[in-house]
């Protein structure tokens, strides 16, 4: 059997044609496309204001600077603290997430389950109805007293319809029920089954859902700007918000004294600071998503076709 695979493979390489070539090209080429706007935006964070504001941005700038850099990283440690509640509340909450939801996913995927159809509908009212953001605030604030609490900021992210249908498609689609019905017969119970034989075999899915969640608890900041006062608990998106409306207020203001624009160099970085804001929002996202892609294309895929 060797042999033949091994008298195979040159003529599956001859098969190859100009076709698949043509197709690589193109592929390489929209790549590059997505590419380059990341590579801008790495490149115009270190460009020099006035050679934005006179030359608009460029891949190639005449002078290389460190103003826009500067003025977000002047924060120091509020900037750390920052980054340390959004690295917690990411954690935390797609943690809690999966783990709700997985359950929540395995409980409709059940056949035997009574109470699937009923949960299904309520998992779907949700996404047609919303209560809106001033009866969430009332709820939160007066009725759980959550005030400037970074529950806030967990809980509203770590349950998605649609994540839920993404786990219990994956559930039913690639989870082996002969596998289910063999714990079963040899006694086990629902808990049992789902942590043992269900939560092992949904790796792919759960990688692929939980980056997802993590993304958008890491650039969540509307419900910190609604509901967070202390600096001590403002998460990163928030922190970058604020010093971009400080650099707008700068550069609007008739009231800000000649002293403090001069301390600033003359030039108030607007331009390369918004690029290096964005460099550090997304500079760990583009780290850890390699890291993450094979699992994320797999839950994503292998959910949705039956095995």
């Amino acid at each position: 059997m060797a042999k033949v695979d091994l008298d195979m493979a040159p003529s599956r390489r001859e098969k190859k044609g100009p076709a698949q070539y043509v197709l690589g090209f193109f592929l390489l080429l929209y790549t590059l496309f997505c590419g380059l706007p990341i590579v801008l935006v790495f490149i115009s964070a270190f460009t020099d204001e006035l050679c934005i504001v006179q030359n608009g941005y460029s891949f190639f700038p005449q002078k290389w600077s460190t103003d826009g850099m500067h003025s977000v990283l002047k924060y120091g440690k509020q900037l750390m603290t920052s980054y340390g509640i959004t690295i917690l509340i990411t954690v935390v909450g797609t943690l809690f997430g999966l783990f709700v939801m997985s359950m929540f996913a395995y409980a409709i995927s059940r056949p035997g389950f009574r109470l699937s159809r009923f949960l299904s509908v309520y998992l779907l009212i949700p996404m047609l109805f919303s209560g809106g953001q001033l009866s969430a605030y009332v709820i939160f604030t007066s009725l759980y007293g959550l005030k400037d609490n970074l529950l806030l900021l967990i809980l509203p992210l770590a349950v998605s319809t649609m994540n839920v249908i993404i786990l219990r498609t994956y559930i039913v689609n690639s989870v082996p029920m002969e596998l289910m019905e063999a714990a079963k017969i040899d006694g086990a119970g629902d808990y049992r089954t789902f942590f043992q034989i269900t939560l092992p075999l949904m790796k792919p899915a759960l990688a692929a859902v939980g980056f997802m969640m993590a993304t958008a608890y890491w650039n969540e900041w509307q419900n910190a700007l609604i509901y967070i006062a202390s600096d001590n608990k403002k998460p990163l998106q928030l922190l970058l918000v604020n010093i971009q409306k400080n650099i707008e207020f700068l550069l609007n203001s008739n009231n800000v004294p000649a002293a403090a624009r001069a301390a600033m160099g003359g030039a108030i970085p607007q331009q390369s600071a918004t690029m290096a804001t964005v460099v550090v929002v997304i500079g760990p996202i583009m780290v850890v998503y390699p890291f993450f892609q094979k699992y994320f294309i797999k839950g994503l895929t292998v959910g949705s076709v039956k095995g």
